[in-house]
């Protein structure tokens, strides 16, 4: 089970435990986790949504409520609701999972290397794929977002939301975290690297 860093200067666990404490790097990454932590309530959100989703199907009250809430057509605009949550979270919480090193690895081979040679493989990995996939999905997000925004778009669907771009722009803060929790794992491994001697 991942250990989640807490405190300043608290080394990295996981895949990479054993990478000596950065305090940028430890900044950086507790500022991601912050975040995370905040959007965690995403989860519990989604679940009072869901049920108040069902209740409004079968509960005449709660459904005339949510119609002075959400227009005729409730249920539409509550389905959309979960997704809008859902989506949210899960792209903020890649960041946060990136930072306690929770997140998908194949370690088939990785289990058996030494320390420094799982390091270079990470920073390997970062540089040529995370990195550049990431910066690509801003730069197409970006304008989706933009674009958005200026037409004021809405859900095709009767009933749904409007105010698109707001869940739009969750690529955005998303891959923005991505990035920096990145960051944070490149620093900590440059650091170990190239100025850390291991005892």
């Amino acid at each position: 089970m991942t250990k989640v860093p807490t405190r300043p200067g608290e080394a990295i666990t996981g895949h990479l435990a054993g990478l000596p404490p950065f305090a940028p790097a430890d900044a950086i990454e507790r500022a991601v986790r912050g975040i995370g932590k905040v959007f965690a309530l995403a989860w519990l959100a989604l679940v009072l949504i869901t049920v108040l989703a069902v209740a409004e199907r079968y509960a005449p009250p709660i459904t005339a409520a949510m119609a002075a809430v959400f227009g005729p057509n409730p249920g539409t605009a509550l389905t959309e609701l979960q997704w809008h949550i859902y989506a949210g979270g899960f792209l903020v919480g890649l960041s946060y999972a990136m930072t306690v090193g929770a997140h998908v690895r194949i370690d088939v081979f990785a289990e058996h290397w030494s320390l420094r040679t799982k390091a270079w493989v990470e920073l390997a990995g970062m540089a040529l794929f995370l990195a550049p996939f990431a910066v690509f999905v801003l730069m197409h997000a970006i304008p989706f977002v933009e674009r958005s925004y200026a037409l004021n778009e809405v859900s095709p669907s009767p009933g749904g939301l409007g105010g698109r771009w707001i869940i739009k722009s969750f690529i955005i803060v998303g891959f923005v975290l991505i990035l920096a929790a990145a960051l944070a794992r490149t620093m900590r491994i440059l650091n170990y690297l190239f100025r850390h001697r291991a005892g």
